[in-house]
């Protein structure tokens, strides 16, 4: 019975490590707005409803139409997409090159957790919001399911390493894992830091520790 429960606990192991071998499908995000609908009809007029044109990767969400103009104290960055649906906090997500041309500074932050950021003011068809808070640069990050979750031994909220394969891959750290039962498997760079290695949304990473 012993040797029998040692070759089980093998075999376990050898389909956990197969798992984490397994490459993740990597979405490439440039700048882009999430808008409340307070905010929304305070840009484009009341009662106005963004109007969805390409389904993302996550379920239910999806690119708008409408475009908008975010403005810092030193220039101003032109037709950054707005994302649906509407959440209950606007949040502007840039890269970090966008804090030398917009004159503001910003933090590194999860999706969410928008409280000390910086604010800019937007601009929309019908109107202007000076935002005072939900500037951000988005911690990379990968999506999964609790069963994504099993296959690869992480927790919510861990923070793991990605090793990206090409010419000129490396090693990424400090990518938090974030899983939720509504997700798609998929890690999230942004444009400037998936560049920097050579990748595309072909692409796939690897965790490891």
């Amino acid at each position: 019975m012993a040797e029998f429960n040692e070759l089980v606990r093998m075999f376990i192991q050898t389909l956990s490590e197969d798992d984490q071998a397994k490459g993740i499908p990597l979405g490439i995000s440039n700048r882009h707005i999430h808008l409340s609908q307070k905010d929304v009809e305070c840009l484009f007029g009341k009662g106005y409803a963004l109007t969805p044109f390409k389904e993302l990767s996550q379920p239910g969400q999806y690119a708008c139409k409408e475009t908008v103009t975010i403005v810092g104290p030193k220039g101003a960055i032109e037709k950054v997409r707005v994302l649906g649906p509407v959440r209950l906090d606007t949040q502007v997500e840039i890269l970090s090159g966008d804090c030398f041309k917009l004159g503001i500074k910003t933090q590194i932050r999860q999706s969410g957790d928008i409280e000390n950021t910086s604010g800019l003011t937007i601009i929309g068809s019908a109107g202007t919001v000076i935002l005072e808070k939900g500037v951000i640069i988005a911690q990379r990050h990968i999506h999964m399911t609790p069963q994504d979750a099993q296959k690869f031994q992480v927790n919510d909220n861990q923070i793991v390493q990605l090793k990206l394969k090409g010419l000129r891959g490396g090693i990424y750290d400090n990518v938090v894992i974030r899983i939720n039962k509504n997700f798609h498997l998929e890690c999230h760079l942004d444009i400037e830091e998936a560049n920097a290695m050579g990748l595309t949304s072909k692409s796939e990473v690897f965790i490891i520790r």
